[in-house]
């Protein structure tokens, strides 16, 4: 059974910095890609970052290029989403997920709060 669980959200202010996890079990790791996206109250949810199976090519959202930073440890079944320089509008529940055999699974999510 595919299980994809996020970890590391909290509240920070604006200029700081989080770093969330997603831990990956119940397939191969390493032979998929994995995304991030997030959903802000009353909008759409949306892709923030994408990481190869190796971990050799990433893309991401304009409005977090050169804040975020996303990464992976296949030995550890895990990518990460180093988040700097953290905006208000960067408020929002996170998900990671994966298409696999003709689905998407998702995590539950994890909430990121930005706020002084």
């Amino acid at each position: 059974q595919v299980q994809l669980v996020e970890s590391g959200g909290g509240l920070v202010q604006p200029g700081g910095s989080l770093r969330l996890s997603c831990a990956a079990s119940g397939f191969t790791f390493g032979r998929y890609g994995v995304n991030w996206y997030r959903q802000a109250p009353g909008k759409e949810r949306e892709l923030v970052a994408g990481i190869s199976s190796g971990g050799d090519f990433t893309n991401y959202a304009d409005s977090v290029k050169g804040r975020f930073t996303t990464s992976r440890d296949n030995t550890k079944s895990t990518v990460y989403l180093q988040m700097n320089s953290l905006k208000p509008e960067d408020t929002a529940v996170y998900y990671c997920n994966v298409w696999i055999n003709g689905f998407w699974n998702w995590g539950q999510g994890t909430q990121v709060t930005v706020s002084s």
